[in-house]
């Protein structure tokens, strides 16, 4: 019966996705909605973006198993990088008027730092969306008894249709229905399972310092982890295709950032509820904490709530993870299409057939993040990885070029050079007790300010 649900809602999720092709009528209206969204709507998609895998089965595992500190990169650091990114970045990248941060670089710095920088941004969403197609894996995997690869594969051609076909348009509609599903199903299910584990026992302590919110011990490398776990998502994520497409897809400049502002804070209010029903887990069934605690969530919901909650639970999980999963996909396609393969191939492309090129390009993008998640299975290793590289490569020679009035091309590429090197060299090839983007991230600022001085 749960099974007939699900699927009935995938169903309508795909049909609605697909119908906003209707609305599709030139790139323009693909890649951003015709930058014609609403407060509401681009509030949400922003939220929507948020909300995936790495908070409800990542950080609620990462929660059970270690604590508060277990989760300040997410959702913590997630609400600091949409605050900074409404703060500081909304204003001036609206006002530029371009498709991808990959324009701004090819703007300021010129067409090879451009190709650069997308490339590395291109990176940074593999592991992104291979962690929301595991994560709908896990989910098929308790529903229907899906095999892993099996459950990848039709996730990934189920959000791959719809995106290719309906773009921004398709992204934000369904992420609008998708939220109130998130938040409606989440606090629902919150609601029940306080009733059976009884309110006043909730907030127990299950370990020592299990709600401990900063490092206590006095040792500087803690205090070190500390700092990289706020920047993993805080920093690393502002130099994120996917955070600006969405905030420039809003139809005024103060539409975006009151947009921005509101996706924060609601983010970090639903986001505290997967780390709720975490604690739940050691109130109500403490052997579900054990083991691998990706699957405590549904372990929990399976054995204890009624059906029609368990088919709230499980669409507003299919509702976070798709949300996430489109929005990630269509990301690093817009810089494939637009500042890879047409530079390079069909300059001279009129805006029709970049429109095929940009559906194209989600389909090249949806297959490779599909092979990746084959060969993984840390949903919260996977996100991570992919917002350090936005730190140390990308960030800075961004910041640089939107606020420095005087630019450097060389300043640009020693600043990603020297920053994803010496990240890879010291998490990889040379191994360091201290957070190698640390490294990563200093050496880039030291990077553009060299280059900065050569060119003087």
């Amino acid at each position: 019966m749960l099974g007939f649900w699900v699927i009935l809602y995938l169903m309508l999720t795909l049909l609605l996705g697909l119908a906003a092709i209707r609305l599709v009528h030139n790139s323009k209206d693909f890649l951003s909605a015709g930058r014609k969204l609403p407060f509401l709507l681009n509030s949400f998609a922003l939220f929507a973006f948020w909300f995936g895998s790495e908070t409800v089965f990542g950080a609620s595992s990462e929660f059970i198993r270690h604590g508060l500190l277990g989760v300040i990169e997410d959702p913590f650091g997630g609400f600091l990088c949409l605050l900074l990114f409404g703060l500081l970045f909304v204003r001036p990248l609206y006002r530029k008027n371009i498709i991808t941060l990959g324009d701004l670089f090819r703007e300021r710095y010129g067409a090879k730092v451009e190709f650069v920088a997308s490339f590395f941004m291109l990176l940074s969403f593999f592991g992104y969306i291979a962690a929301q197609l595991i994560a709908l894996s896990i989910l098929f995997e308790s529903v229907f008894g899906l095999s892993s690869t099996s459950g990848i594969i039709f996730s990934s051609v189920i959000v791959t249709a719809y995106t290719a076909g309906g773009g921004m348009w398709a992204i934000s509609i369904t992420d609008f229905i998708q939220s109130i599903v998130i938040v409606l199903g989440l606090i629902l299910l919150a609601i029940y399972l306080t009733g059976l584990a009884g309110p006043g026992s909730v907030f127990v302590a299950p370990k020592e310092n299990f709600f401990q919110f900063y490092p206590t011990t006095g040792r500087a490398s803690d205090w070190f982890e500390y700092l990289a776990a706020w920047l993993t998502l805080g920093f690393g994520s502002l130099a994120s295709q996917d955070i600006f497409q969405r905030a420039n897809a809003a139809k005024s400049e103060k539409t975006a950032v009151r947009s921005t502002y509101f996706g924060a804070f609601l983010y970090l209010i639903i986001a505290l509820l997967p780390l709720y029903l975490g604690l739940l887990v050691y109130q109500i069934h403490p052997a579900f904490a054990q083991g691998d605690t990706q699957y405590s969530l549904m372990s929990l919901v399976s054995n204890y709530a009624p059906l029609w909650l368990q088919v709230l639970f499980y669409g507003a999980l299919i509702s976070a993870i798709f949300s996430t999963c489109s929005g990630a996909l269509l990301a690093p396609s817009t810089i494939l299409s637009e500042n890879m393969i047409k530079p390079l191939f069909f300059p001279q492309a009129s805006d029709r057939q970049f429109l095929i090129i940009s559906r194209l390009s989600v389909v090249l993008i949806a297959v490779a993040a599909t092979l990746l998640a084959m060969g993984s299975d840390s949903i919260y290793g996977l996100v991570a990885e992919s917002s350090i590289l936005g730190l140390v490569a990308i960030l800075v020679p961004m910041y640089s070029a939107l606020f420095h009035n005087t630019t450097s091309r060389w300043g640009a590429i020693l600043s990603m050079g020297l920053g994803l090197g010496s990240y890879l060299a010291f998490e990889y090839l040379f191994p360091i007790p201290f957070p190698a983007m640390l490294i990563g991230f200093g050496s880039s600022i030291a990077g553009m300010a060299l280059g900065r001085a050569i060119k003087k």
